[in-house]
């Protein structure tokens, strides 16, 4: 039985994870503050070890990672418009939090790590698809959205830098809009809130043309890819891109939520200004990965399509 460390495990995607894990026979402990992930996530299971704070706690991360063989590090600030609003426990929770993770994983005989980062990391950049070594573009430091890519790109020099001097064994995941069941319609997700306006009969609300473009991806694949990687040694010191594969607009998407729902509730488009009246956001306008990398090295490959998504997604409102 291998033990494992799940920071942030009562949110969307550690829950699913631990899940996974149990059914493979393993044990999990949880670091969770639940400030955006909930109890009633996590499994009743005599092989998990819910320890209750904040992944920037120092002696509570050390004490966990002292008990466990590898750390899945997920806790994070999320949903663009918690970040807009909460910018500075935002950016020290995933500053500090991963500062912390790796130090104590460093500390007790270099315990393997995985960091989940994220396609925000790529901001602006043009070239699509994006490549793991493409460049990274940010906006001006007066759009607070452009905090976010910018902690989680500290996230992955610090983890990285922690390979190279200290041989920590790292992994880094970049994830592309993960969805699908238990993800909240709060903090600005756009399918469960997709989904749950639809099943109210309530007006979809799109962000401007809704013409921009994203690729969804199944959670359960996202645990598929990290599961993937951590049985996967020529994975260490690496970065990948962990999305899907199709490209969608936003306004697609809402229209693909109503026919699931048999619905015909109205598409209202709203501006940036009215959605953020506070200002600081920019949003990107095409988000692409090329998971070539993690295709070649683990084999894996998106079974889930956007239908599937919707379809979890509903059925868990």
């Amino acid at each position: 039985m291998k033990r494992w460390l799940i920071t942030g495990g009562a949110g969307f995607i550690g829950s699913h994870l631990t899940r996974s894990l149990l059914r493979r026979g393993d044990a999990v402990v949880i670091v969770d503050d639940c400030s955006t992930g909930s109890m009633e996530n996590v499994p009743n299971d005599p092989h998990v070890n819910m320890l209750h704070g904040s992944v920037c706690d120092e002696l509570l991360v050390d004490e966990a990672c002292d008990q466990v063989d590898a750390v899945v590090h997920l806790a994070a600030a999320v949903g663009v418009r918690r970040i807009i609003d909460r910018q500075v426990r935002s950016i020290v929770t995933n500053v500090r939090g991963t500062e912390v993770v790796l130090h104590a994983a460093a500390g007790h005989g270099n315990v393997p790590v995985f960091l989940a980062s994220t396609s925000e990391v790529y901001g602006k950049g043009a070239r699509v698809p994006f490549c793991e070594d493409d460049d990274s573009v940010l906006g001006s430091t007066s759009l607070h959205r452009w905090s976010y890519a910018c902690s989680k790109m500290m996230d992955e020099f610090l983890a990285l830098a922690y390979y190279r001097e200290r041989g920590l064994p790292v992994t880094i995941g970049r994830l592309f809009n993960t969805t699908g069941p238990r993800q909240s319609p709060h903090y600005g997700m756009v399918l469960p809130s997709f989904c749950r306006a639809a099943m109210r009969g309530e007006p979809l609300q799109v962000h401007g043309t809704g013409k921009q473009t994203r690729c969804f991806l199944h959670v359960h694949d996202c645990v598929r890819a990290i599961e993937a990687l951590l049985d996967e040694p020529q994975a260490v010191g690496q970065v990948f891109n962990i999305g899907g594969s199709e490209e969608l607009s936003i306004l697609d998407l809402a229209h693909r939520v109503n026919v699931y729902c048999k619905q015909s509730a109205p598409i209202r488009h709203i501006s940036y200004g009215e959605a953020f009246p506070h200002g600081g956001f920019e949003d990107m306008q095409r988000r692409v990965p090329d998971t070539t990398r993690l295709q070649r090295v683990t084999g894996w490959q998106p079974q889930c399509d956007v239908e599937r998504m919707i379809a979890d997604c509903c059925a868990s409102l």
